[in-house]
């Protein structure tokens, strides 16, 4: 069964994440996605420990990147290759997702 650990980041404000984004870990996922939208800063994704998302995980981050507001951004720290292509693929001009590494 696959595992996702999910930790508040503070300074700058986010998610660090840990394990696979599948069937079984994402409502716990989108949760911590929908938490982060409503405030005024950018969103940070600290994804170096993500082994793993699938399809839907990728999708979430999507969705969750077209709902900040004008200005924001949701920086990818990192992500695992599997969300970096499905972004590339699905949604090449979602200018509000940065990917650092």
């Amino acid at each position: 069964m696959a595992a996702l650990e999910i930790r508040p980041l503070t300074d700058p404000p986010g998610v660090h994440a840990a394990g696979e984004i599948t069937l079984t870990t994402r409502a716990a996922w989108e949760h911590a996605l929908e938490g982060l939208v409503g405030g005024s800063s950018d969103v940070y994704l600290d994804l170096s420990c993500v082994t793993f998302v699938d399809i839907a995980g990728a999708s979430a981050v999507a969705v969750a990147a077209q709902q900040l507001g004008t200005g924001r951004r949701m920086v990818l720290k990192a992500p695992p290759r599997p969300l970096r292509r499905a972004l590339e693929l699905f949604w090449p001009d979602l200018s509000a997702i940065e990917v650092t590494k």
